[in-house]
């Protein structure tokens, strides 16, 4: 009986197993459908996006899909990503390090050229210590998910990078998101808050608008609602303040901001930087998930960064320069009929055209002269604004940016 039973129960699992198998199948195929359908409507709405190939090196000149083109759409603002002093102390390093780090900071990945870019670092933007994250990504994962608990309250600004957006809702704490730069209802969140933590995290320069956060002001109510203040100046590093970035004296010297750098932009090579109070420094290395468990950067990539950091404190040229053509550009576009220029003083230069379609339209007509200049549109902006993000850097030409200004004037 026992025999016929577990006979019986073979077959009903058996049957069940082919049953299993058929459903799954069924249920994938359904899935990816909807994803399909999902490509197609992307495509529809002008929000499908594709991965161009550059060929050679970053700079003002490159070649993209096959074609040479003056490209503004790098973030390279002072023109390092392919100088020679970088190039050189990256084949100086691979002889004294190699070329991969082999483990993780806390095991024995951390190497010399790491320790000292951290020190240097934190000593040009005038904080006591800091921290080399992978990534600016990373970065923003790990300092929000280490200061920010179930028992915190993180405020951000609606219109900061995606990486702060995600980091706070992965930190489990309270998430409240205030109206872009309107500090009365930061305030009003901050007043209204019983957590036991709090952290206020902005953009410092705001990527897709030029715009430049209010440092003082919301240290302020930082100060005043006993809050840290944490500061992504993703875009400021390299351009303001003398390269040193966007933060202001009082900002240098309170033990309650936290500045971030990431190293991929104006820096030219990759990465991200953190700087606080040694004892934020310590507690990142103690509970920063995306520092802890995580291989550390290529030695030689930090090593890069000490010559970069070298050419930033140097680079006043290149920085007058790159003020030279936000100005030219500006003065170019005053009365452009097509779109609207945002207020930024930055390397960043949106122009606001709305529809989808428009700002597409525009990007390909400009590819066509030989002019890169991508279309930004939702969710990464707002909708109906999408625009040409035009980005600017000490490597263009005078000629460059004036054969942007005479197309734009074209095609409008």
């Amino acid at each position: 009986m026992a025999n016929r039973n577990d006979g019986c129960n073979a077959g009903i699992h058996a049957d069940r197993s082919e049953a299993g198998k058929r459903s799954t199948a069924v249920s994938g195929f359904h899935a990816l459908t909807r994803l399909q359908q999902g490509l197609a409507a992307l495509k529809a709405e002008h929000l499908e996006r594709r991965r161009p190939v550059l060929d050679g090196a970053q700079g003002a000149h490159v070649a993209i899909d096959g074609r040479r083109v003056i490209s503004f759409c790098s973030n390279d603002y002072l023109g390092l990503a392919a100088d020679p002093a970088l190039v050189a102390a990256a084949h100086a390093a691979l002889d004294a390090c190699g070329v991969g780090a082999g483990a993780a900071h806390l095991i024995t990945g951390h190497h010399r050229f790491h320790h000292d870019f951290e020190a240097a670092f934190a000593r040009f933007v005038g904080k006591p210590a800091a921290l080399l994250f992978s990534t600016g990504y990373m970065a923003n994962l790990g300092v929000v998910t280490a200061l920010a608990g179930r028992r915190a309250e993180v405020f951000a600004d609606r219109l900061n990078h995606a990486s702060l957006v995600d980091a706070a809702r992965l930190s489990g704490a309270a998430f409240s998101r205030y109206r872009h730069l309107d500090l009365a209802q930061l305030e009003s969140q901050l007043a209204k808050s019983t957590a036991q933590d709090k952290l206020i995290a902005s953009d410092l320069v705001f990527s897709m608008d030029g715009d430049i956060a209010p440092v003082d002001a919301l240290l302020d109510l930082a100060e005043r609602y006993d809050a840290w203040l944490y500061l992504d100046d993703a875009h400021g590093f390299g351009v303001l303040g003398g390269g040193r970035g966007g933060l202001t004296g009082r900002a240098r010297a309170s033990d309650r901001v936290i500045y971030l750098a990431t190293l991929g932009k104006a820096a030219g090579v990759s990465g991200a930087a953190v700087a606080a109070h040694p004892d934020v420094v310590d507690w990142l290395v103690q509970k920063a998930r995306s520092y802890v468990y995580t291989t550390a950067s290529p030695p030689l990539l930090a090593a890069c960064l000490l010559e970069s950091m070298h050419q930033i404190e140097t680079g006043e040229a290149r920085r007058a320069r790159l003020a030279g053509h936000v100005a030219r550009l500006r003065t170019g576009l005053a009365d452009l009929k097509t779109g609207t220029l945002m207020a930024s003083a930055t390397p960043i230069q949106p122009l606001v055209v709305g529809a989808n379609a428009e700002a597409l339209r525009l990007s390909r007509a400009l590819l066509e002269r030989g002019l890169l200049v991508p279309a930004i549109r939702p969710p990464t902006v707002p909708e109906g604004t999408a625009r040409l993000r035009i980005t600017l850097s000490a490597a263009h030409s005078d000629d460059d940016v004036a054969q942007l200004v005479e197309a734009l004037h074209e095609l409008a």
